[in-house]
């Protein structure tokens, strides 16, 4: 069943809302594409997003990922990591273990069921972001992704200043 989404009023002039409106609508959209792509692997988007991260630290050779460090990296809060973590630990994708180097911290890595699954996934995966992305030129996905990195960079500068008290101390 296709379900239609209403369109987003142009204003005479582009405002700032419906710019924000806009971006919302689109991220929905992209939530409900996605969303039943990763269940064909029997993961969520978030689950995947842990893995694929995981699969990429492995392969830099970057060593063990912390628990904290992993939810910094997908901007992820911690209770949310925690849960992610636990439920694909008990999916046998994942294994928990306290840091060599602090024993409250907690390491996460791969098992190699976990490092199959996004093996035999990616190339699925990349094939069906290509497709999203079909609706775009070439050079309007470079224009794109400019204009998120720019937008992710003023982002982070504001998260910055709400992060810092008045007093300018951290």
């Amino acid at each position: 069943m296709t379900t239609t989404t209403l369109p987003i009023p142009r204003a005479a002039a582009t405002s700032s809302p419906q710019v924000f409106r806009a971006l919302l609508r689109t991220l929905g959209l992209l939530k409900r594409v996605m969303e039943p792509h990763f269940t064909t692997c029997g993961v969520s988007g978030p689950q995947w997003a842990i893995l694929r991260t995981l699969y990429d630290v492995e392969a830099a050779g970057e060593g063990d990922v912390r628990l904290s460090d992993l939810g910094n990296r997908l901007l992820v809060r911690p209770p949310s990591v925690t849960g992610i973590v636990r439920r694909l630990r008990q999916m046998g994708l994942l294994d928990v273990t306290a840091s060599a180097v602090d024993q409250r911290a907690k390491t996460v890595a791969l098992t190699d069921a976990g490092r199959h699954l996004v093996e035999s996934f990616s190339d699925r995966h990349a094939a069906h972001v290509d497709e999203v992305f079909s609706g775009l030129s070439p050079l309007e996905r470079d224009e794109l992704l400019r204009l998120l990195t720019r937008m992710g960079h003023h982002l982070e500068d504001l998260a910055g200043r709400v992060a810092t008290p008045r007093g300018g101390r951290a």
